[in-house]
């Protein structure tokens, strides 16, 4: 299986949504953009929901049936691991290799001394067109390199390797992510990542790596943007670089996670994989579900007060829904409105508040990232939740679409 050049995760934590967000795909690719959909959801996202990945494979096939996609698509086992991957297998075709949770483990003395020695043909410098400085590889800097990493794709080459044995060879798209720790990787770890992940004969047809800033659930990028985009575009080239020289699928690009709404950087993005050709990967999440809850506003009556009843049981249990996201929200108490003042808006004020539109004057990011955690609150609801989204489809429906289309893939691929 060969993903898209260009592909876009869509998360959907209550599979109610699978038509509108690949409505906008459609729509981008009748613009000239065809954009591979990947319907994605992680084994935490399951467990909170009460979910099973069948559930997300049966809304991935009928949006496609329902809709007449022709093109790929994909059903992602997003950041899986040994001990979750079987949950998976009959239902995924994509699988994200999480082996974050890895990274500085220590790797025995034999598996150090195979890989130094798989770098010496490397040599003592290596150059990467578009890169001005030279890797300078020493025994010190493979030592450093392989302190950090080494343990981590060791085990991305376990988890591939039950996979394949269970799915067979060529019929999944794998991707490695190492995007979930707090010190980014640079691109001269990337270089010697990707020489790991060729030694362990991982096909990797996308890799997540940890870049400089926050990047934050459901809100925009916070950091160097000079730096952001300098470090992406050398990624961009060191993946070039190894696909020949370390025999990787030549389809490898990078991945960006908590992808939704870093509206700053895509126009960088889009610059760069636009200047060197190549493809990109986003993933999203809660994006879906947030557009749920103000889509629910919008249609008001019983919507509205469910909206509400959302936001002020996630104030109330704030610590709780917000542990698990802990290193990627940001979240100022002084900045959440009181349950009083929630009680008292239209559906418009909370919609506004909740949407994500740049400079917009009602719109809270703190207000936004509160609810992008809590999900687990209508997830509780059950039947009382899941019935308003049918009731409202059509509105919750444009609203999916429309932030994914015009906020996302426009900004994205210059559309």
């Amino acid at each position: 299986m060969i993903l898209g050049k260009y592909s876009f995760g869509v998360g959907d934590r209550f599979n109610h949504q699978g038509e509108a967000q690949l409505s906008a795909l459609i729509t981008a690719t009748s613009e000239g953009v065809e954009v591979t959909p990947v319907w994605n959801k992680s084994n935490r996202e399951h467990n909170i929901v009460h979910s099973e990945p069948v559930g997300t494979r049966m809304e991935a096939d009928a949006a496609v049936k329902n809709l007449g996609w022709e093109g790929p698509y994909f059903v992602d086992a997003d950041h899986i691991n040994l001990s979750n991957v079987d949950r998976f297998i009959d239902h995924a075709d994509f699988f994200t290799l999480d082996v974050a949770m890895y990274i500085g483990n220590e790797s025995s003395q034999e598996d150090v001394a195979a890989f130094k020695k798989s770098c010496a043909t490397l040599g003592s410098e290596v150059t990467i067109p578009g890169i001005p400085e030279p890797i300078q590889i020493s025994d010190e800097l493979l030592q450093q390199v392989a302190g950090k990493y080494l343990a981590a794709i060791k085990e991305a080459g376990k988890i591939y390797r039950h996979i394949e044995e269970k799915k067979g060879a060529g019929n999944f798209v794998t991707e490695v992510s190492m995007d979930e720790v707090e010190t980014p990787q640079t691109p001269v770890d990337m270089f010697f990542i990707l020489k790991m992940i060729a030694n362990e004969k991982i096909p990797a047809q996308t890799i997540a790596p940890k870049f400089t800033g926050r990047f934050n659930k459901g809100v925009d990028y916070v950091g160097d943007v000079e730096q952001f985009a300098k470090e992406f575009e050398q990624d961009v080239l060191v993946i070039d670089y190894a696909v020949k020289a370390f025999g990787l699928p030549e389809n490898l690009k990078l991945s960006v996670h908590s992808g939704s709404d870093k509206f700053t950087i895509y126009p960088v993005m889009a610059k760069i994989i636009k200047k060197h050709n190549k493809g990109l990967h986003v993933k999203t999440a809660g994006t879906t579900w947030l557009e749920e809850v103000i889509g629910l506003a919008i249609a008001g009556d019983e919507g509205l007060i469910v909206a509400k009843e959302i936001y002020i049981k996630a104030l109330e249990r704030k610590v709780e829904l917000c542990a698990p996201y802990a290193d990627v929200i940001d979240i100022d108490d002084s900045q959440l409105p009181s349950p009083d003042e929630v009680a008292g808006w239209t559906g418009e004020k909370f919609a506004n508040t909740l949407r994500h539109i740049p400079g917009y004057p009602d719109y809270n990011p703190n207000f936004r990232q509160l609810i992008h955690v809590g999900y687990k609150v209508a997830a509780e609801m059950g039947e009382e939740y899941t019935n308003l989204l049918k009731k409202y489809a059509d509105v919750v429906g444009s609203c999916v679409e429309e932030n994914i289309y015009d906020r996302h893939l426009k900004r994205l691929f210059d559309l």
